[in-house]
């Protein structure tokens, strides 16, 4: 998006005196400064749109980092580049780079509003923001919410990630892109050798830690506070949280996380070795017939991202590379050197499966139905086993952690009559979460909007003060560990068990630790 030449300029600050609606610059006066639709960013001056009743102002498309194009890919975020004039910041800009899908119908639940829809580009280190703050002065908490997509799709100009209606409950809501797939996380020995860290991959979290810098040096001027700053998101959202909850680059730049669908004690122990993703690296630059990093860094950005049939296999992630990622997240928080805030995680009761043996003693612990259907103990298994998982990884974090930590697990399937199958799916917590179900044609009801309302509520509060609990909601515990309890959320609230009998939770519990 190129700025705004002097005549459009000029225009604008015509309009915005007109609507008397602008930023009113400090000059010998003590009045606060006025968050209206323009706004002083470190890179230059950026105009938002106000919402119908002018109580939100969003701010899409701004850059937080330079384009990492030409000899910028696969290198870490370099900061964004001036501009002169007022930027437009009414759309959303582009998304990173990965293969458009639309919708997932019929083999998934994620219809378009899950799905990125604009145009996708390697210049797309954009953020957006909705802010409801009056004035500079407001020191307003705020949310960032790192999408999902198994880090090959998502973008933050998704539809059920639109922050108007949780930033009208009093917080700053912001949404990222950061780069994914092999564009993200290419481990390669010639970017290692180049790199003065001498580490490559992650460069899609070091986009989120690039991100959060500059949140922390400019939302004061949308009426933030730099030291109120949750990290939150789902999927590869959740474990991007977890990768900055252990990366000493981000100690400091936010004071809370949430994880939905990505924090558990099982798996959290493995990680990928630098040697071993510079391995996959070299095959990968190979399946697409290029020898040297000058080769790859020169094919288009397409090709990159088109699979060669001898790529198979082959896939991009996170990476312990002792910079940005120093230890898998286990022997993290083992030393104590996670980033230590207020946590809260939870999944949901339609994402799981049970993965452990189907004994004699499954039998006597998960009987039958009546109608003799095995599916029924299975099922209930898997969710008891979910639930022990993230309440294992709670158990294990606060040996060393000294924050709060709460549980969740989500049970309200979207009403879909089509789809029943798909019940409460993986991500279909979150047009919940921001309240944002007029983003999806479905039949709705009165319990639906009373999940979403409660439920972005206690979102809310713990951006605000790192504890989900406040007025007019029913009280969720505390994780501790001699409580064996999460929070249901659903149509149902309140405290349940994480297994039936305690019988169970040994059986399920030796499964996963293996003692």
């Amino acid at each position: 998006m190129k700025p705004t030449g002097p005549e459009r300029q000029s225009n604008i600050n015509c309009i915005a005196m007109a609507i008397i609606v602008v930023l009113i610059l400090a000059s010998c006066t003590s009045k606060p400064k006025l968050i209206g639709p323009v706004v002083k960013t470190q890179s230059g001056l950026v105009q938002g749109v106000a919402n119908e009743n002018g109580t939100v102002i969003a701010f899409k498309g701004i850059p937080y980092a330079a384009p990492p194009v030409g000899g910028l890919r696969w290198k870490e975020p370099q900061p964004p580049l001036s501009w002169e004039g007022i930027r437009d910041a009414g759309e959303f800009c582009a998304s990173c780079m990965q293969i458009l899908r639309y919708s997932h119908l019929p083999g998934g639940p994620w219809t378009e509003e899950f799905m990125v829809l604009n145009e996708v580009s390697e210049d797309c280190l954009f953020l957006n923001i909705w802010t409801p703050a009056k004035k500079a002065t407001d020191k307003l908490a705020t949310l960032v919410y790192i999408h999902g997509g198994g880090f090959t799709e998502g973008s933050g100009a998704i539809d059920v990630y639109d922050g108007e209606e949780l930033a009208k409950k009093g917080i700053i809501v912001i949404t990222i892109n950061y780069r994914m797939g092999v564009l993200g996380f290419l481990a390669h020995p010639e970017l290692t050798a180049e790199s003065p860290n001498n580490a490559s991959g992650n460069y899609g979290i070091l986009d989120q830690v690039a991100a959060l810098r500059w949140i922390s040096d400019n939302i004061a001027a949308f009426g933030g506070d730099p030291g109120r700053v949750t990290i939150a998101g789902q999927s590869a959202g959740a474990m991007s949280v977890r990768a900055l909850i252990a990366s000493p680059l981000a100690k400091g730049l936010f004071s809370g996380a949430i994880t939905q669908s990505g924090s558990g004690y099982m798996g959290s122990g493995n990680a990928t070795r630098l040697s071993d993703a510079e391995a996959n690296g070299l095959k990968f630059a190979e399946a697409k017939r290029a020898s040297s990093l000058a080769e790859l860094r020169a094919m288009p950005a397409e090709d990159i991202l088109a699979q060669a049939p001898d790529q198979r296999g082959i896939r991009f992630g996170t990476v312990v590379d002792n910079y940005c990622i120093t230890g898998d997240y286990m022997s993290v928080f083992e030393t104590g050197e996670q980033n230590d805030t207020p946590f809260m995680t939870g999944l949901n009761e339609g994402e799981v499966r049970y993965g452990g043996e189907i004994t004699d003693e499954f039998y006597v612990l998960y009987p039958l139905s009546p109608d003799r259907d095995t599916l029924t103990g299975i099922t209930i298994a898997a969710q008891e086993r979910s639930r022990l998982n993230a309440f294992l990884w709670m158990e294990y974090r606060s040996k060393t952690s000294k924050t709060n930590g709460y549980i969740y697990y989500f049970t309200r399937a979207i009403p879909w009559p089509e789809y029943p199958q798909f019940g409460a799916f993986h991500t279909g917590e979150v047009p919940y979460v921001f309240n944002n179900l007029k983003m999806l044609d479905r039949p709705w009801t009165a319990v639906d909007s009373l999940v979403a309302d409660r439920m972005s509520s206690y979102w809310v509060n713990f951006v605000n003060n790192g504890d989900p609990n406040g007025a007019g909601l029913l009280q969720w515990k505390l994780f501790n560990s001699n409580e064996k309890v999460v929070m249901e959320l659903g149509e149902k609230m309140g405290m349940i068990p994480v297994a039936a009998t305690e019988e169970r939770y040994e059986f399920l519990r030796k499964q996963i630790v293996g003692n």
